[in-house]
């Protein structure tokens, strides 16, 4: 038997998966020619399929040096690369093989997945489109696709990939569950809930399914069958932290708020809060004796958050501690306007000396809060009299009856914002023909653009670059009767200043707003309006412009 014929005995052996048989034939053939490139290749690739992903790499390696231009080899070295968690060794390794074989699907295919995995996404869609026009039938990279495109926050592409994939293979319940959440991300519910069912029909145990549908039920009004479904995703997997909170956010949504809190801790353990959270040698405060302590309580979330548990502080203070709280910059001078006593310190400065730490978010549980016991006092913080005198002399000449400060649009990095507010300002036209009003922009951020070119008849003034931080913003709204904002932070500045706020609420409100009534425990000062129908904002308008029109004339 010459050397061809023991090389192709050899890779049957392989093929057939008696791999201890192949080895020794590889090896043969390596005494007899050891510069055998095919064999030290394929002597690689077996190495690997045992689990020996070192010396697989030296073998392809040696391989490499004896045959440059072997495209398979530098495939392979790419994925015994990142088998040993060397994405970047392999990144190269994969062009290398792309540089020799343009024509290679797996290779661009794989490429995209270290490119998706380090954060280069646009540079990973182009790598799945290339494997796709190389090998249309491959069905991962088109769910692959779609995932980078709903990342990039190109849905209606990222819908056409995974309907793509589902058209390849049918049952792939990934596909089926991607397309939900895309689905449920647009506000198309009910195609959302059908497709995570056809997902559940093809992986009945799969949790990931089933706390994506309890997320789709939600967003459609079904929190009790919501909870049903993520009470399953856990019966699955009993530490699957996001159903766990997920579970908590439909029980809060519904007033259960002991259960909830409770639930509410699981953040920690999911995805986005381990990244954020903080390991300090000190304990985290479990509820007990504070007197002639020092704690710190520190911002989690967003600012919308903070000024609305912000409330808690003097709570602990009323148990003899001394409390440090730690907040974004933005938030810091508004803050200190709880009490001169609270040391105030900015997100990335030095901490002092603390005995123990508590998130700001836990205080709710901490003080095993039920909607009898809300902290709703108001106000709780407050505008610096200097300052709001100032606004106060800007305002004296505007002779409107009524001084109303707008917000249409949260922040684009939030993506459920795209349900969550209007986020036009064209929206608000109906409110333009209010007489004896005049509007005073307080939207921040790329939204703000718009204040620009107000809608006709609308008497809108901007002069939000004078607000630098939320104490600028709460001086300017304390000369103000009345807010109308969507769910954005200002309505918590607002609520937290006692001032009189009117909320426009998506279908699926967050948490905080409860189900079925238009007034809030946590502000007594404001007022919810409620979409009765996902993504209609005109007939929450129009209920807002009749009551502004209503409180116009009360003022007469």
């Amino acid at each position: 038997m010459n050397i061809r014929q023991a090389f192709q005995l050899a890779v049957q052996h392989h093929q057939s998966g008696r791999l201890a048989e192949a080895e020794v034939a590889y090896r043969r053939i390596l005494a007899a020619e050891p510069r055998h490139a095919e064999a030290l290749q394929l002597l690689g690739v077996i190495a690997h399929q045992m689990g020996h992903n070192a010396p697989a790499v030296d073998l392809i390696r040696q391989a490499i040096a004896i045959k440059p231009r072997f495209p398979e080899a530098h495939y392979n070295l790419g994925v015994f690369l990142s088998a040993l968690g060397q994405p970047d060794e392999a990144l190269e390794a994969y062009r290398g093989a792309i540089a020799l074989k343009p024509d290679y699907p797996e290779a661009h295919y794989n490429l995209g997945c270290i490119l998706d995995g380090k954060g280069r996404t646009d540079e990973a869609i182009a790598a799945y489109r290339e494997t796709i026009a190389l090998k249309p039938d491959h069905a991962q990279a088109c769910i692959n696709l779609g995932s980078a495109l709903q990342h990039s926050g190109l849905w209606d592409e990222a819908i056409a990939a995974y309907r793509q994939a589902i058209a390849l293979n049918p049952n792939l319940s990934e596909a089926h569950c991607n397309l939900g959440t895309v689905l449920k991300d647009k506000g198309q519910t009910d195609e959302a809930i059908a497709t995570y069912h056809r997902a559940i029909q093809l992986k009945p145990d799969d949790p990931e399914v089933r706390n994506n549908l309890g997320n789709a039920l939600k967003d459609k009004g079904l929190v009790e069958e919501a909870i049903a479904a993520y009470r399953q995703a856990i019966a699955l997997t009993p530490d699957f932290a996001d159903a766990h909170w997920n579970l908590s956010l439909s029980l809060l949504l519904q007033g259960n708020f002991l259960p909830g809190w409770e639930k509410y801790e699981w953040r920690w353990r999911t995805r986005d809060f381990i990244a954020v959270r903080r390991n300090f040698t000190q304990p985290q405060w479990d509820g007990g004796p504070l007197e002639g302590r020092t704690i710190l309580v520190y911002a989690e979330q967003g600012f919308g958050d903070v000024l609305h548990f912000i409330r808690y502080l003097p709570l602990i203070a009323r148990r003899g501690a001394r409390v440090i709280v730690e907040c974004q910059e933005s938030l810091r001078r508004l803050v200190q306007t709880m009490s001169p006593e609270l040391t105030v310190v900015a997100m990335g400065h030095p901490l002092p000396p603390f005995d123990a730490h508590c998130p700001l978010l836990s205080l709710p549980g901490l003080f095993a809060t039920d909607l009898a016991s809300i902290p709703r006092d108001v106000p709780y913080l407050h505008a610096d009299a200097a300052e709001a005198g100032m606004w106060r002399d800007r305002l004296a000449d505007r002779s409107a009856s009524l001084k109303v400060g707008l917000v249409w649009a949260g922040s684009p990095a939030f993506k459920a914002d795209l349900l969550r507010s209007p986020r036009r300002l064209s929206l608000y036209a109906p409110l333009g023909g209010v007489e004896g009003v005049e509007f005073f922009s307080l939207q921040k951020g790329e939204a703000a653009r718009q204040a620009g070119t107000p809608p006709l008849g609308m008497t809108l003034h901007d002069w939000t670059d004078d607000l630098r931080d939320f104490a600028d913003t709460a001086a300017l709204m304390e000369n103000l009767d009345l807010i109308i904002s969507s769910d954005t932070s200002v309505v918590h500045l607002a609520g937290a200043l006692g001032k009189p706020v009117w909320v426009l609420l998506p279908f699926a409100p967050d948490w905080r707003w409860l189900l079925d009534r238009s007034d809030s425990p946590w502000y007594p000062t404001m007022r919810l309006f409620r979409q009765r129908r996902a993504l209609e904002w005109e007939p929450v308008i129009a209920q807002v412009r009749e009551e502004l029109q209503s409180l116009v004339a009360s003022r007469d």
